[in-house]
């Protein structure tokens, strides 16, 4: 389960298409394999990001496949666990929340959980955080492995 940061970080940075382009290529090839997919609500993220742009149309044209809806039932009472249990954090500010429950993050990990996928996020393990409620901390609270870009080429053996 990609994360938005996975997508706009590789393209603003370390693998954008014009240097890397075999970067994209893979995540293509490795969700063909059924390694790999998101979320419709990471697509939107990108899609409210990077408007028009080399990222957006990738998204939009190439993987949008890829993006799994997260309206499913099973999905949608996972999701419920998981906010209920962010709302009961007396550790996370209320905007924390609010923006938990508003950001494709909450669902990412929802859907994560339901169908037992691995979350690869940018995002790290945060135990002290109070203004934001970090992926690794609901994955960890939750039993949901997470791994970054890297990991992630490893366990799939993706070299370029």
């Amino acid at each position: 389960m990609i994360d938005t940061n996975i997508f706009i970080e590789a393209y603003k940075r370390y693998y954008s298409f014009d240097i890397a382009p075999s970067f994209w290529d893979a995540l293509l090839q490795h969700a063909e394999n059924g390694n790999i997919i998101s979320i419709d609500r990471v697509k939107q993220e990108i899609n409210s990001f990077h408007k028009n742009d080399e990222l957006s149309e990738w998204a939009n044209h190439y993987f949008a496949q890829w993006f799994e809806p997260t309206d499913k039932i099973e999905v949608l009472r996972t999701y419920q666990e998981i906010i209920t249990w962010a709302v009961q954090q007396g550790q996370y500010f209320e905007a924390a929340k609010r923006e938990f429950a508003s950001a494709a993050d909450s669902w990412l990990i929802a859907f994560a959980k339901t169908y037992n996928f691995i979350v690869v996020t940018h995002e790290q393990f945060h135990p002290n955080s109070k203004s934001r409620i970090f992926i690794p901390n609901v994955c960890h609270a939750f039993n949901v492995p997470y791994v970054d870009t890297f990991d992630m080429l490893r366990r799939l053996s993706i070299k370029f």
